[in-house]
């Protein structure tokens, strides 16, 4: 069963950023991103909060926008930043599959040929 909500440290070791981005970019996307908090403060990230933090890292990372183009892309064209982002974690799904494949491939063929 999958859980409902995720602390910090899971989602940044999730997502493979820092605590400190995560705040950060909470800081600087309030509108994007917004955990749940407790009345500690402590902050709980839902399955929604976790794909609007991919989006953020997508958008930062991997399309190499800086902070106010991430801000404009999200605000102005949202719907085509998470197709784009959506397209790109399904193409580095398949890549991570056929890798896979490949090894297993590569020792099969070690195999059959006895080494």
């Amino acid at each position: 069963m999958e859980k409902m909500y995720y602390s910090i440290r899971e989602t940044a070791e999730i997502v493979g950023e820092a605590e400190s981005t995560l705040r950060y970019w909470e800081s600087e996307f309030q509108d994007i991103i917004s955990p749940k908090r407790n009345e500690g403060g402590t902050r709980f990230y839902a399955e929604k909060d976790m794909e609007d933090v991919r989006l953020v890292q997508f958008l930062l990372r991997d399309q190499k926008l800086t902070l106010d183009g991430a801000r404009n892309a999200l605000k102005n064209n949202r719907d085509d930043a998470v197709k784009q982002a959506k397209m790109m974690w399904h193409l580095q799904r398949i890549r991570s599959e056929l890798l896979a494949l490949r090894k297993a491939f590569d020792e099969a063929e070690k195999i059959r040929n006895g080494a």
